[in-house]
């Protein structure tokens, strides 16, 4: 159907092209509609049934090179438009790519300083338990080492304040039994000197001093 459509409006164009109807012919065509549009084609090629007036006429080998000319050119420019399209593409899937990667370092960076500054601290801290440890222990070390040294001395104290008072005692012994010695046999001091002697004739009950 198409085909033979096809060859009845090639038949129909081939007479409007010629300026003499054929024998037996109904004479010249009415005008064209003004209101139409007008399609130009070229009537060695095939015709473009876009719709319109079709007007035919010959087409020069001037404007036949031209078309193809600029057939060539447009195919041209299609061509290295695709391509600049096509660079234009990669290049910016490069630089997504770039700024992904570029993400994704900066990233790995601040993870990595986030570690490291974690490592820091857990090691400040460390080393502030440490600190704190160890300054304690000396601290019990020292106050234990005062305490000795107070419970030292106290005892030594002690023992020196026992020895003093047992000289005291032997002196104030001694003194007692010189003055029996001497004042016994006189008589106003007899007495005093019988009590005396009573006195150390006592036994004594004297826990010796520590060493």
């Amino acid at each position: 159907m198409n085909k033979n459509l096809t060859v009845i409006l090639f038949v129909v164009l081939a007479a409007g092209c010629s300026s003499n109807p054929p024998d037996g012919g109904l004479g010249n065509p009415p005008p064209m509609d003004p209101t139409r549009k007008i399609s130009e084609q070229d009537c060695s090629g095939p015709v473009e049934t876009g719709g319109g007036n079709l007007k035919c006429r010959e087409v020069t080998e001037d404007e036949r090179r031209a078309k193809i000319a600029e057939e060539e050119r447009q195919a041209r420019a299609k061509k290295e438009a695709a391509e600049r399209a096509e660079r234009e593409r990669l290049e910016r899937e490069r630089a997504a790519q770039l700024a992904v990667a570029e993400a994704a370092r900066k990233a790995r960076l601040a993870e990595e300083e986030r570690l490291a500054a974690e490592r820091r601290r857990l090691e400040e801290e460390a080393a502030r338990k440490a600190r704190e440890a160890r300054e304690l222990e000396e601290r019990k070390a020292a106050e234990a080492l005062a305490l000795a040294r107070a419970e030292q001395e106290a005892r030594e104290a002690a023992a020196q304040e026992c020895r003093r008072l047992e000289q005291v005692q032997r002196d104030g012994r001694a003194q007692l039994e010189d003055f029996v010695v001497t004042y016994s046999k006189v008589g106003e001091f007899k007495e005093i000197a019988g009590q005396i002697s009573a006195f150390l004739g006592k036994a004594r009950n004297v826990k010796p001093c520590p060493q």
